[in-house]
């Protein structure tokens, strides 16, 4: 696979813990910690093939509605997750941020979030962002209302909470669904959209080179004719 054909960001919906978990007749809370396996090795495939930005959904705006007990779960796999795993993403030179809401979080994971962004904030391998209390709701009126406070709406996009970074050009979403959830949606206005029915944590490096392939067949066109893309290639060398 060619460099080119390689997406600089890839954002993933990581969807099916519940469901591996029941079909083995598990707690749902199995499949919620058998994920964080699957994020590893998502993490070790993206910088081995030279990704920029992978940004996952951990927990959106919405999962806030589910059970109390799941919820205290998943935050507590959160906060865990920060204590056991920034100092080997720090060795790898993965730059960690958290994007979304924090304010709602507990004092403690909100200081570990802001240890494990100062830690890491030089590190130029990967940018590694999770999206926690995220809606793609939220993202665009927090940033119209900042905006509109300096009275200025061309500063729009300065507020969005990926400020500053690339669109992503992959979308990846597990676990059978065809939709993207309130996740990314004004930077997903040109994403390559990729539904797969398999569950979360059975998405190992197969399956993501399984994407990617899907990926590299895929042409972008950005409102132009592929005349027009064709004739922008550089020829092979």
């Amino acid at each position: 696979m060619s460099a080119h054909s390689i997406p600089r960001h890839i954002a993933v919906v990581m969807d099916g813990n519940g469901r591996w978990a029941q079909k083995r007749f598990l707690p749902r809370v199995a499949g919620h910690r058998q994920g964080v396996e699957a994020v590893r090795a998502l993490i070790r495939s993206a910088g081995e093939h030279g990704v920029e930005s992978l940004t996952v959904f951990a927990f959106s705006s919405e999962n806030w509605q589910r059970p109390a007990d799941e919820v205290s779960f998943l935050m507590d796999l959160f906060l865990r997750a920060l204590r056991d795993e920034v100092q080997k993403m720090h060795a790898n030179g993965i730059r960690f941020r958290a994007v979304g809401d924090t304010s709602v979080l507990d004092d403690e994971t909100r200081r570990l979030i802001d240890d494990a962004e100062r830690l890491t904030a030089q590190n130029l391998k990967l940018k590694f962002n999770v999206a926690v209390n995220y809606g793609g709701r939220w993202d665009i009126e927090q940033a119209v209302a900042k905006a509109a406070g300096l009275g200025d709406s061309s500063r729009f996009a300065e507020f969005l909470a990926f400020a500053g970074q690339t669109d992503p050009d992959l979308f990846i979403r597990t676990g059978g669904e065809r939709r993207i959830s309130n996740f990314l949606l004004w930077q997903m206005a040109y994403t390559e959209l990729y539904f797969t029915d398999t569950l979360w944590p059975d998405f190992g490096a197969d399956e993501f080179e399984k994407a990617l392939a899907w990926y590299a067949i895929r042409e972008r066109r950005f409102g132009k004719t592929s005349d027009q893309i064709r004739e922008t290639v550089p020829a092979a060398l």
